[in-house]
């Protein structure tokens, strides 16, 4: 997953940090909404929402919760 910020910076994140985008199909998880104003990305069809601080943080999904990634 790559996301572009307002600032010019780019994060790469790999989808196996998120299991339920890795299980989705490509057209799945190009359903994205960019939500509260672009703090947070949104995938209404498969119940993700991952916040922008926390992937700049380094958290990850492991289904209880976030945690860090190492």
């Amino acid at each position: 997953m790559v996301v572009s910020l307002r600032d010019g910076r780019v994060l790469t994140v790999p989808l196996v940090f998120f299991p339920r985008l890795l299980a989705a199909t490509p057209d799945q998880r190009n359903r994205v909404i960019v939500s509260g104003g672009g703090v947070g990305i949104h995938w209404d069809e498969l119940d993700e929402d991952i916040s922008v601080e926390h992937l700049m943080m380094g958290y990850v999904d492991n289904s209880d919760g976030y945690k860090q990634a190492a």
